[in-house]
């Protein structure tokens, strides 16, 4: 049985934009700035419980498990989203962190709302997607209450996958047995009632920024405050890995861009054969035996240049 949704904080109406239709674009604009503030707010009050979620992907992580994110409508295109941003960024496998939308990649482009009131279908999709143990989950529905989220959580946890459940809306109890974890952001009536999409997208994209930003930070993915781990495979990265190169190494830009190159574009790569004077086979070896990060390469001075 479906819970009252007349009930839920994210379906009440906003005292503080009553009336929006009869204000001017500024003062709705002004509704709008007091309103998200109210949202990087509820995600700060959640600090704790985020960190605790970036330390379950972490482990999945290091023993070669991946993230997955799960929801329909906005929460579904937002975790599509941010795995989608991932590869490019991190240089990650595409099949490292993950989005599932109910509906499908149709879904993206056209709303599908019919399929997230299916629970089978949620469990099936963690079926058909593979997800082992080793695996995190992540749910997100802003209302925490979303049929075909709640379906593939309790299929992972079934599984022995993690399972975190970000929601808008304090969640039932009944929930406790199937998720882990819970990241809570309370972020209030929306500005037009009940459209998600506004406050409670903006807090769930927050923390899925988080949740793989971070994770990827931890896992050697950066060095310093750089996007080291690019892989140049267009105009545009080869003249970011150049400059990434550049400001590490203090090299020109020919010279960075030429170690681009003979580093097959890994910004990683040609960084440490540049510092530490060696080849990419070494290079690459002396990356393997850091965990893949930069920085215990350049710092550790048992690595002798030649």
């Amino acid at each position: 049985m479906l819970d009252d949704l007349s009930t839920l904080i994210t379906e009440q109406r906003n005292p503080n934009s009553i009336d929006i239709d009869l204000k001017s674009t500024e003062e709705i604009l002004q509704v709008f700035h007091e309103e998200d503030r109210r949202a990087v707010a509820a995600v700060e009050a959640e600090s704790e419980s985020i960190a605790q979620g970036i330390s379950l992907v972490i482990d999945a992580f290091r023993r070669a498990g991946r993230l997955f994110y799960i929801g329909a409508g906005t929460s579904g295109r937002l975790g599509v989203l941010d795995a989608s941003e991932c590869p490019p960024t991190f240089s990650t496998p595409p099949s490292m962190v993950q989005g599932i939308i109910a509906g499908g990649d149709r879904a993206l482009r056209r709303s599908v709302e019919a399929a997230e009131d299916e629970p089978d279908a949620g469990a099936q999709a963690i079926r058909d997607h593979g997800i082992t143990d080793r695996d995190v989950l992540v749910g997100i529905a802003g209302s925490g209450r979303t049929p075909y989220v709640l379906g593939a959580l309790e299929e992972a946890h079934r599984i022995g996958a993690g399972t975190i459940f970000l929601c808008c809306t304090p969640p039932a109890d009944r929930l406790k047995a199937f998720v882990d974890l819970f990241i809570v952001p309370v972020v209030g009536p929306e500005i037009i009632t009940g459209s998600t999409r506004l406050k409670t997208g903006t807090a769930t994209k927050l923390v899925l920024n988080m949740l793989t930003t971070v994770s990827m930070i931890q896992i050697g993915k950066v060095y310093n405050n750089l996007m080291v781990d690019i892989q140049a495979s267009n105009a545009k990265l080869i003249d970011r890995g150049a400059r990434i190169i550049m400001e590490v190494t203090g090299a020109d830009y020919a010279r960075a861009q030429k170690a681009l190159e003979c580093a097959g574009g890994s910004a990683k790569t040609a960084i440490v054969m540049l510092v530490k004077a060696v080849s990419r086979r070494e290079a690459d070896v002396l990356l393997e035996q850091s965990g893949g990060f930069v920085r215990r390469v350049l710092e550790d001075n048992s690595y002798v240049e030649r």
